[in-house]
């Protein structure tokens, strides 16, 4: 359970420092003989910095809820 608390305050907090992230595809518009067109879409992922406090919330009470 010590590793999963632990591990989840990492991921609390990388969540809270970084808070998205973009990605981009490419798609062929025109294909005509030797003339090829593509267009490049940046696709953003956000999520709030709330979601990280929270996950690292939990893993502190991981860590202080002891085994009986």
């Amino acid at each position: 359970m010590k590793g999963l608390g632990i591990g989840l305050i990492v991921i609390g907090i990388a969540l809270m420092i970084i808070t998205g992230f973009n990605f981009t595809t490419e798609k062929k518009v025109v294909d005509v003989g030797p003339l090829e067109i593509n267009k490049e879409q940046d696709h953003p992922v956000k999520w709030s910095p709330i979601i990280g406090g929270i996950i690292l919330a939990s893993g502190i009470v991981i860590l202080l809820v002891k085994k009986k």
